[in-house]
């Protein structure tokens, strides 16, 4: 049986919570536990629950002042405790039982993987006591998208199973309106346009990816907001969500995020503007709601570093003019 050191041992009783009415009783015990939904299914295939005295199916839906015996055997520690980070600067735009938005500030990973020991989405909303959903990978449950350390800007993360399973399938079929705001080298040109090209591991640097002929589809369009001498400010929608795809597609049209070292922006023009990232923000998030369908969109205000450089691309471009 899997350990999980961060629930003591012994026997809890309580009735359903209102919140978890209509859940399956694996999903309801994890969420009102904190553990994997593997371990409830452990404890419910052991005869270590009971609802209202009979032993449930995991699938078996709960209904809410039913009354909960839970038996929670000895667990031996499993290693040192997973220590979750409160994040500086992140911002929850919603809450509700199925869904939690957030503003993420760059630096901050969406969830832990091999090779990351900075902060991330999820260290910081189980810090601040938030319960996600259990589905996906153990790494990143309830992640049903991501952006990258660099890019700032808004991320839902699930917290029901219902509402995993349903925003991964509408990320799926591209009904999430994935708005973002990039800062980009020089005049592209058509001023608005679609780049419909393959993305895959880069061929020679596997940290970065490139344009590939055998590559996963990905579509990005974009529509110039405002032109300026060095740079033009573009609003960007994606139909796919390939990693690393806005930083991709700009820099295979010559024209990278301002600040994108590694996809080939000038130096030089980063440094003027104080830039030490891409200049790169998820503005707006839409989609259908999934408790009851309706429609909902989240918006999110320039961080204060992609603000500053922006002022200062507009002010050299109104100073050539005048000049």
């Amino acid at each position: 049986m899997s350990s999980d050191s961060s629930i003591t041992s012994g026997q809890r009783s309580l009735p359903v919570p209102e919140g978890l009415d209509g859940e399956r009783v694996d999903a309801a015990l994890a969420r009102l536990f904190g553990f994997s939904r593997t371990r409830a299914v452990e404890l419910i295939g052991e005869g270590r629950v009971r609802i209202d005295g009979e032993v449930p199916m995991k699938s078996e839906r709960v209904n809410a002042g039913a009354w909960l015996d839970v038996e929670l055997p000895d667990v031996a520690p499993a290693g040192p405790a997973v220590v979750h980070t409160p994040v500086a600067g992140m911002v929850i735009v919603h809450d509700d039982a199925d869904i939690v938005v957030v503003d993420k500030p760059v630096g901050v990973a969406a969830h832990p993987s091999p090779g990351w020991d900075g902060p991330t989405v999820i260290g910081a909303l189980a810090a601040a006591g938030y319960r996600v959903s259990t589905s996906g990978a153990e790494e990143r449950q309830g992640v049903v998208h991501r952006l990258d350390v660099g890019t700032s800007g808004l991320m839902v993360v699930a917290k029901s199973e219902h509402a995993y399973t349903v925003l991964k399938q509408a990320f799926r079929d591209r009904t999430v309106d994935k708005t973002y705001h990039a800062l980009v080298q020089g005049h592209p040109d058509p001023a608005r346009g679609t780049v419909d090209a393959p993305i895959d591991r880069h061929p020679v640097h596997d940290y970065k990816f490139a344009v590939v002929a055998s590559g996963r589809p990905s579509v990005t369009h974009y529509e110039t907001l405002e032109a300026h001498a060095a740079a033009s400010l573009l609003e960007i929608k994606l139909e796919t969500g390939r990693t690393h795809q806005i930083r991709v597609h700009m820099s295979a049209i010559r024209h990278p995020c301002v600040g994108d070292l590694t996809y080939g922006a000038d130096p030089a023009l980063a440094a003027r503007l104080g830039l030490q990232r891409q200049w790169l923000h998820a503005a707006r998030l839409g989609f259908a709601h999934p408790a009851d369908g309706r429609f909902v969109e989240f918006a999110s205000s320039y961080p204060d570093d992609l603000a500053r450089a922006l002022v200062v691309v507009r002010e050299s471009s109104a100073g050539g003019r005048r000049g």
